[in-house]
């Protein structure tokens, strides 16, 4: 198991899991043990859960090395990222002689559709990038698995890859015909129910994967997507009791899990994610407060630095930014935008804008928008003529198409201001469209601060127009079912036209849509001005539960928290024990390395020891541990000089504390972890490679300070069997 694609992913070994769907994946293997965790590792890919997947088939490899499904399984695991899937299925096809014919042909179809050079073949699709690479990707798969369906119909795996395959490429119709074969003999399949959801998402027919949403929770309750995808289809459906319900018990469920095994947001691919989408969700309810806290709290997780060698770094080498922080931003811009909180937008320091990239966009729009919606129209023409520079300027077309639309929108805005009503009416018009015609692609939950329909509504209310306005609400409607903001426009435009049946209407479902928004919204407060006598009314297919975030509160945390470090007790060079104790009261950079014997392990400590006086100017020490001998841990002259407090682990019983020990292969691993005074663990890179990025943990160190997210303390909890409600 060396080589670059054992080098990243889950090091330890893993347990038998529950509450993650059960499936059967026949494999041939010479230890009878090997089935069980491949099936637990089928059925987290099913559940979209790659990280544990790659772990359950680790071990399948670990037990036996020539299992040839096992090596396919991580390639899926890790799908395609950094070559390493194709490393893994190269192992898979050195050992296909060895399976049996149904077996080779699950392996051949992932070769075929992914890597035909492993068998000495070029495929057209090498020349193709981007989305025509990935769309050519899932026809030559479904090529492959057509052939696998119909050579064996009695295999219900082979359907289900064959549904996720064609999910974005095939019909719903068709999908959903061989979701229900596959559910006629698995009525608890974990993959037909989530594929089912999938398949159904994004489109007015979202109302088909219902009966799926109830179940994919229930039989899957562990696994953080079962939860979260339901809240998807509820969301599309305008149930926002109820997709609120799913998507914080998915987030609390995977904070929980962060908890219990010392992992980080960074570590959980979908959390951000599913914490945005959350806070889009509460903000559908008017629930504001709730939304803001959300998407702070991601901005105060831990960053999760980008892998850039020492040589990148150095050269400037740009590297993506960070995912959870990148989704704390959407969150937290998109709120302030929508419920129009211009002076926090324009607050120095309220907003933790990174530099670059489309932050830059995103501020100069936000602080547009504000300017405008205060009156200074000067100010807002300043801001809108730097949204065109950066619209012109720059090589990177995805930029300047995102500077393009933001400047078009404020520009637009400013035409209706400065009494180029018509000018100004028809481009956003014309905005409202494109944005209509893209809106379902980019519903995941959307960036834009609203449906530009009803922010055109408004306008047309505040110009003297109801009919016009109404029209552009009853699009906004179509678009975001049961939308608090449309429905307060419907109400007041068809009062305003004399249709007072209609306007009571549509403020009875306003008055159940916001009926626990934060008071004084100023849209509800317009609405209620009309005068209207309706009991709240909820147009949605089936009777939602009340949503109550306290109540959700025994499924886990609803913010990530650092949790205590494991146990340190280890001897210095006097042959002394020191543990984390001893340093409580300070911060403290703990690495685990090789060995003195380690050249780049030497240079990683000597580069963080030169930075000494820094650390130390934020109460840090750095402690380094590895297996030599107390007597051998000061040999190295590089160390000679440096604040460092080596310690020796000679049985490698603290790096199998702190996971910087690899069960697979069982060696050591590099590891640098970040421990606060109280001796929780607040971040960790752990590897097999040296981290020597000390700019990062020194800015690290620093910001856990500056955080401004309120984070609520929990409470050690039972694990939950599905979502509660009150």
């Amino acid at each position: 198991m060396r080589g670059h694609a054992f080098d990243e992913g889950p090091r330890q070994r893993p347990w038998k899991m529950e509450g993650i769907g059960k499936v059967h994946f026949p494999i041939t293997t010479s230890v009878p043990e090997v089935q069980e965790w491949f099936d637990q590792g089928v059925a987290l890919l099913h559940g979209f859960w790659f990280y544990e997947a790659e772990r359950s088939f680790r071990w399948c490899v670990k037990l036996d090395p020539e299992c040839a499904m096992a090596y396919w399984g991580l390639a899926l695991s890790v799908e395609r990222s950094e070559g390493r899937g194709d490393a893994l299925l190269a192992e898979a096809v050195k050992r296909k002689h060895k399976v049996s014919e149904r077996e080779r042909l699950w392996i051949e179809a992932w070769v075929d559709a992914q890597a035909p050079w492993l068998e000495g073949r070029f495929a057209d699709q090498l020349k193709l990038q981007g989305p025509e690479a990935e769309k050519e990707h899932y026809r030559g798969l479904l090529e492959r698995l057509e052939h696998l369906v119909l050579q064996y119909p009695d295999d219900l795996e082979a359907k289900s890859f064959y549904i996720l395959a064609s999910l974005w490429t095939g019909t719903r119709v068709a999908n959903d015909a061989l979701i229900q074969q596959v559910l006629a003999k698995a009525p608890e399949h974990p993959g037909a129910h989530h594929y089912r959801i999938h398949n159904w998402d994004d489109c007015e027919e979202g109302g088909v994967a219902l009966q799926s949403c109830k179940v994919y929770g229930r039989i899957a309750p562990e696994v953080g997507h079962a939860r979260h995808m339901p809240g998807h289809v509820y969301s599309g459906l305008g149930m926002w009791r109820e997709a609120a319900i799913w998507m914080e018990s998915a987030t609390r469920l995977e904070l929980r899990q962060m908890r219990d095994q010392n992992l980080f947001p960074f570590d959980y691919w979908n959390y951000a994610h599913n914490r945005n989408y959350l806070s889009y969700i509460q903000e559908q309810q008017g629930l504001v407060a709730q939304a803001l806290v959300g998407a702070r709290t991601l901005l105060a997780s831990p960053s999760n630095p980008p892998r850039l060698s020492k040589e990148n770094r150095d050269q400037g080498d740009f590297a993506p930014g960070d995912y959870v922080q990148g989704h704390g931003m959407a969150a937290l811009v998109r709120c302030l935008l929508k419920f129009e909180r211009w002076e926090e937008i324009l607050r120095e320091d309220s907003i933790p804008w990174p530099e670059g990239g489309p932050y830059e966009i995103q501020r100069k729009y936000a602080e547009a928008l504000a300017h405008l919606g205060q009156g200074d129209v000067d100010k807002a023409l300043e801001r809108a003529k730097e949204l065109g520079e950066l619209a012109q300027d720059g090589e990177d077309e995805y930029l300047k198409g995102l500077a393009k639309r933001r400047f078009r929108e404020v520009d637009a805005l400013l035409d209706v201001r400065m009494e180029r009503v018509l000018e100004g009416l028809s481009e956003l018009e014309t905005l409202a469209r494109e944005q209509a015609e893209n809106f379902r692609e980019e519903d995941d939950p959307p960036d834009d601060r609203g449906v530009l329909y009803g922010i055109l509504g408004e306008l047309h209310l505040e110009l003297g127009n109801p009919g016009l306005s109404l029209a552009c609400f009853e699009k906004h409607m179509k678009l975001v079912r049961n939308d608090g903001f449309a429905l307060s426009g419907l109400a007041r435009a068809h009062a305003a036209l004399g249709h007072k049946d209609e306007a009571t209407r549509a403020w009875g479902r306003l008055q159940y849509v916001w009926q626990h928004a934060d008071s004084g919204l100023r849209w509800f407060e317009a609405a209620r001005a009309l005068g209207l006598q309706s009991k709240p009314i909820d147009e949605s297919p089936e009777v939602q539960r009340e949503y109550d975030s306290d109540a959700l509160a025994g499924e886990g945390p609803l913010a990530w928290e650092p949790s205590a470090a494991p146990t340190l007790d280890a001897l210095d060079a006097e042959g002394q024990h020191v543990t984390l104790a001893d340093l409580r009261g300070r911060n403290v950079v703990l690495v685990f390395y090789l060995g003195g014997s380690c050249v780049h392990c030497v240079e990683e400590l000597a580069a963080l020891g030169a930075r000494s006086e820094e650390f130390a100017a934020l109460d840090t020490t750095l402690v380094a541990v590895s297996a030599d001998a107390p007597d051998e841990l000061a040999k190295p002259e590089s160390f000679h000089g440096l604040d460092l407090r080596l310690l020796s682990d000679a049985k490698h019983e603290n790096a199998r504390r702190f996971r910087a020990w690899d069960d697979f292969e069982d060696l050591a691993l590099h590891a640098t972890l970040l421990i606060d005074r109280e001796g929780r663990l607040r971040w960790a890179r752990i590897g097999g490679d040296p981290w020597d990025d000390a700019d990062f943990l020194l800015r690290e160190i620093e910001r856990w300070g500056k955080v401004s997210a309120a984070i609520p303390a929990s409470s050690p909890i039972e694990p939950a069997a599905s979502p509660r409600a009150r």
